[in-house]
């Protein structure tokens, strides 16, 4: 709390003695405003110290650096990018469970959104050599526990490399492009169960289990790529659309010793999707989570291994959907921690091997929104929730049977924790919407400050230097709920003048836009806008995350509604104060923010006289199966869901200015969306703008691409509210 008020009087200081600028979109879009961080932070296994990627920006390397907790020195470094004759820098690291190998990526490629091919070797710590994983461009490399094999996919197939011997074994041999891929995820598990690697290694290394998607039946989806040539080629993908067949997937287990496959049935249980799959404890135990395709039960089995039998262990259900979570930690008698929303609230539980409950280690009208780990020696579980406020999050300590709860880290703003191996530190990150980034290294006993490790005081008074109006958080009462809002406000507000107000939400299921967290690029295009005179407010409508599971899920099968018609009252109810000028009320989003301000803008014409949508959806019979099925069920069981709530069916509503901007090789949601938009404005005879950016994904960034759509929007916003 004490390294908040040394940044705020920073702030203060500046803002008392200095000119203080306006920040231009050159400065956002240039990274002026980056916060400096803790990058790869690894605690190592002797608990006393850990280990941070760091780049040298003046010789262009990168180095593994190994760091004292107690003294905040570096002691060594463990691996540096000049000792890989053919790299510049390595982006990321990975260590081996007994730290005597250290597995770099170098010259990554980006495939979509959380896959890549990259260039991979493996360092040895002890004899100080480095050797390359393979000739080609890989995926996802794994050491084994003992760091003597690493397993990848190349070719959607699996192979194992040999440390010791060089010998390179391939496990699977039936991948194939756009039909077969063993132990990578394919295009919608990467986009919306978030996880790219399909295989895992047992606790001894004796076995891989692995899941094979079939997208034989998956339509195909192909995206024009306009490049510099004379011809135009195309990128050609599996993406099953809402109600379309999804791949078929199945799980395998190979024996390294028998070299030997073994297929898993699953049939007994409901296994439409595999979205998780984890060793337990028990080296022979393999946990699965499996889920039918309405993503409303999910049924976590036990593999057996060596007599290949399967155990339905826990089952977990509701109405609407189940959130997949990365919580399932097992214990060392394979008693394991899970998650759920069971009471109302995601909060944490303990089940035994057998998945009969121990207890609620958690509960309070609030949500747990990041679990740490579990310390044995004190029996101590450690999580971060919302217990300071829903727009917070605090860090806490809580023994395994629900006693004894402890604050760790609550000052007002967003604390996040990362504890050494032995949980007897931790260095805790505090930011808010006044202070960037404090890094601060704590007794975990006491929760005392031992020693602030870095800050970004350099950047706090940069800002400082600029016309910067305070983020006011605060709430509005809307259609029986009070949401969360901020606004911000010109710095020379008067409330005797009449404002323009220009909104922004993104307002998808489970999010959360109103936190109390420093500022991201769009905080400083908002401050920009300010500057010029707007009002700009953000609020999170129902539907949204972290209020309970009620408030979460009551846009159930349909998306689109109940957050359209909090965002049209909320603009009412504000267009009404005395400072605002009702005729002057513009929205804006991306993707599902997109889809919502076009709906805002056609539904209430009355109310919003602009709207920018980028990338948006404009109906979900356009998007993925995973995503719109959690929470819309399929097309032909919900078309009035589907239809109704589509920007396509309320055109004939446009009467405001309209800008509509894609990316044409977006692969997230397709450029088809604002085609098909833009098709029915024109039939409806709206009047509107638009762009398309080539050949840019679902981010429409590269180059100066950001700045240019900034300035476009910008300068719409100024011509049109």
């Amino acid at each position: 709390m004490r390294l908040g008020f040394l940044l705020l009087f920073i702030i203060s200081f500046s803002v008392a003695t200095g000119q203080q600028k306006q920040i231009n979109l050159e400065e956002i879009w240039s990274g002026d405003f980056r916060t400096q961080g803790l990058d790869e932070l690894r605690s190592l296994k002797n608990g006393k110290q850990y280990a941070v990627l760091n780049y040298n920006r003046l010789s262009g390397g990168s180095s593994v650096d190994v760091y004292d907790y107690i003294t905040g020195k570096k002691v060594n470094t463990i691996v540096s990018s000049s000792q890989i004759k053919d790299a510049n820098y390595f982006y990321t690291y990975t260590l081996s469970e007994d730290e005597t190998k250290v597995l770099l990526a170098t010259d990554l490629q980006q495939i979509y959104r959380r896959s890549t091919l990259g260039t991979y070797y493996v360092y040895d710590v002890v004899t100080k050599k480095m050797m390359l994983v393979s000739e080609n461009k890989i995926q996802e490399p794994l050491l084994n526990p003992a760091g003597t094999k690493v397993a990848y996919g190349y070719d959607n197939n699996i192979f194992i490399k040999n440390l010791s011997t060089g010998v390179t074994t391939q496990i699977t041999k039936d991948g194939l492009k756009n039909s077969i891929i063993n132990g990578i995820t394919d295009w919608v598990y990467e986009e919306e169960f978030a996880f790219v690697r399909a295989f895992e290694w047992n606790k001894d290394g004796s076995k891989i289990g692995y899941i094979k998607f079939d997208e034989t039946n998956v339509p195909r989806f192909s995206m024009d790529v306009y490049g510099t040539g004379l011809y135009p080629t195309q990128q050609v993908f599996k993406y099953p659309k809402a109600g379309d067949p999804n791949a078929q997937v199945s799980l395998h287990l190979y024996d390294l010793e028998s070299e030997k496959t073994s297929n898993v049935d699953l049939s007994g249980y409901n296994n439409y999707y595999i979205p998780r799959i984890k060793w337990t404890q028990d080296t022979n135990v393999l946990s699965v989570q499996t889920t039918n395709r309405k993503q409303n039960t999910i049924d976590l089995i036990f593999v057996d291994a060596n007599k290949n039998q399967t155990s339905l262990v826990l089952q977990e259900k509701d109405d609407a959907y189940v959130d997949v979570t990365d919580n399932l930690t097992f214990f060392k008698d394979n008693s394991f921690i899970w998650t759920s929303e069971r009471d109302g609230w995601n909060h944490i539980y303990h089940f035994n091997k057998s998945g009969d409950l121990k207890n609620q280690i958690t509960q309070g009208a609030w949500e747990v929104t990041n679990y740490y780990g579990y310390d044995p020696k004190s029996n101590t579980v450690f999580y971060q929730s919302t217990e300071n406020g829903s727009i917070n999050r605090g860090v806490y300590s809580i023994n395994a049977k629900g006693k004894n709860k402890k604050e760790l880290s609550v000052a007002t703003g967003t604390n996040s924790a990362a504890f050494s191996a032995d949980y007897s530190y931790y260095i805790n990150t505090f930011q808010s919407a006044t202070t960037p980034s404090v890094f601060t290294l704590h007794d975990t006993k006491t929760a005392a400050v031992l020693k602030q490790l870095k800050d970004n005081t350099d950047l706090a008074s940069k800002v400082a230097g600029y016309k910067m109006s305070e983020k006011e958080f605060s709430t509005i009462s809307v259609n029986g709920n009070d949401l969360n809002m901020y606004t911000i406000k010109p710095l020379d507000f008067d409330p005797s003048k009449k404002y323009p107000l220009f909104m922004y939400q993104y307002s998808g299921p489970g999010s959360q836009n109103v936190a109390n967290k420093w500022n991201g690029s769009n905080d400083y295009w908002h401050q920009m806008l300010a500057q010029q005179g707007y009002i700009v407010v953000c609020i999170d409508g129902r539907g949204t995350g972290l209020k309970g599971r009620d408030f979460k899920k009551v846009t159930q099968l349909e998306l689109g509604k109940y957050e359209v018609q909090d965002q049209i009252t909320a603009a009412n109810k504000l267009g009404a104060l005395p400072y605002i000028d009702a005729n002057r009320i513009g929205i804006w989003g991306w993707s599902y923010g997109g889809f919502m301000s076009s709906n805002c803008l056609f539904q209430g014409p009355e109310t919003f006289s602009m709207a920018i949508a980028v990338a948006p959806v404009s109906s979900w019979r356009f998007y993925d199966t995973i995503y719109t099925e959690r929470y819309m069920s399929t097309p032909q069981q919900n078309a009035s869901g589907y239809d109704t709530n589509s920007p396509m069916y309320h055109v004939d509503g446009l009467k405001g200015k309209f800008l509509l901007v894609h990316g044409s090789a977006d692969d997230n949601v397709h450029v088809q969306n604002t085609t098909r938009l833009v098709e029915a404005l024109v039939q409806a005879n709206k009047q509107f703008d638009w762009a398309i950016y080539p050949d840019k994904n679902h981010g429409i960034y590269g180059g100066n691409t950001r700045l240019h759509l900034y300035t476009k929007m910008t300068n719409f916003i100024k011509q049109n509210l």
